[in-house]
């Protein structure tokens, strides 16, 4: 087993690292060695004795500009290749085959600081109010009856079914019974999904990892296993409960899902579980159709706007903290930008100064 490899297996069984991240260390330490063969002039694979040979401050310079300047990545993106190269000589130097740590003395590309990005409440208010009919009580209507429902939940002025790509879907499978079931059965999942993601804030990978056991509907409680394995109960509201029930209800109809409580809670049409890019194209399809979302549709974003309304609302940092699975306070904190920009506003509109422009010492 080589080096990278035990590394990878150190952060899986002892760091308790996610799937996902596992996947972003392994990918980064394999680049970083064909980087090092390259340079070496080397046609095979690269040797344990000859990667630790590699890892030198000029070796990995010389790794950054490649990144920088030929790749284009972001210094964003550099930085993480250098904590993981960090993280790596680390665990060469525990087990005595480093003495110092080469990464640490490479200066790192500055970066820009992000503010989360997240959604307008009235944006999402309209994408759930738009779409209740996909989270109806009626579990598998016929085509017909949906479309007339359907039709008249939009009845407003100006708006022309031959006009809406929804309604023209529908049109086409409308002779096909069982795929316009399959179809509406997929709006209803994709709904479930986004409902579930901006109510609860859990992320991509907590969400594909839920089981039915982890629904606990007397309580309304969600138990997710968040990084390192470490789980958390999360309170749901009724409605999502209502929803994600109605959902189960529709898995059982068309029998496409096992009733089983380690059973995948979110499975597709066909009784696959769901997974990764499944719930990113969900939320950038459902989202695209929507009106009021110009910032980038994804799973981390609807996070970073249930965490915004609920700072704004006045819920405490620690509490978010909590609901949000953040290891640390610091990481929470980013989200009180907002609060600060309302805080402001609020000032300049109240404050006797601020309104009267600070003159006349007033």
């Amino acid at each position: 087993m080589s080096s990278i490899d035990k590394y990878i297996e150190y952060i899986s069984s002892v760091r308790r690292y996610s799937k996902r991240t596992q996947e972003i260390y392994s990918s980064v330490l394999e680049d970083f060695a064909g980087y090092a063969v390259q340079e070496a002039g080397n046609c095979g694979e690269i040797t344990d004795a000859e990667l630790k040979e590699a890892l030198t401050p000029l070796v990995i310079r010389g790794y950054i500009v490649e990144l920088l300047e030929t790749r284009k990545m972001s210094p964003r993106t550099v930085n993480l290749h250098i904590s993981v190269l960090s993280g790596f000589c680390g665990f060469l130097m525990k087990r005595g085959l480093l003495t110092s740590n080469p990464a640490r003395s490479v200066p790192r590309p500055k970066q820009e600081k992000r503010l989360p990005v997240f959604y307008r409440k009235d944006a999402m208010a309209g994408y759930f109010a738009n779409s209740s009919i996909f989270a109806g009580e009626d579990i598998d209507p016929s085509p017909e009856d949906f479309m007339r429902r359907y039709a008249e939940s939009r009845s407003r002025p100006g708006y022309r079914p031959e006009g809406d790509p929804v309604y023209i879907e529908m049109s086409r499978l409308s002779g096909k019974p069982e795929r316009f079931s399959a179809w509406l059965f997929e709006k209803r999942l994709k709904r479930a999904i986004l409902s579930t993601l901006y109510s609860t804030g859990i992320r991509r990978a907590e969400l594909v990892s839920l089981k039915r056991g982890s629904m606990d509907f007397s309580r309304r409680i969600m138990k997710v296993t968040g990084k390192g394995d470490k789980t958390r109960e999360i309170p749901l509201v009724p409605s999502l409960c209502k929803e994600i029930s109605l959902y189960l209800q529709a898995v059982e109809a068309t029998g496409c899902g096992k009733l089983e409580q380690a059973s995948p809670l979110f499975v597709t049409s066909r009784g696959r579980s769901i997974y990764p890019e499944y719930v990113d194209r969900a939320v950038k399809s459902e989202l695209g159709e929507a009106e009021g979302f110009t910032a980038r549709k994804s799973p981390h974003v609807l996070r970073h706007t249930l965490a915004t309304e609920l700072l704004e609302d006045g819920a405490d940092l620690n509490s978010i903290k909590e609901l949000l699975g953040h290891s640390s306070l610091a990481a929470t904190q980013v989200y009180t930008h907002n609060s600060i920009a309302k805080l402001k506003k609020v000032y300049e509109t109240a404050h006797p100064r601020a309104k009267s422009g600070g003159k006349h010492g007033d």
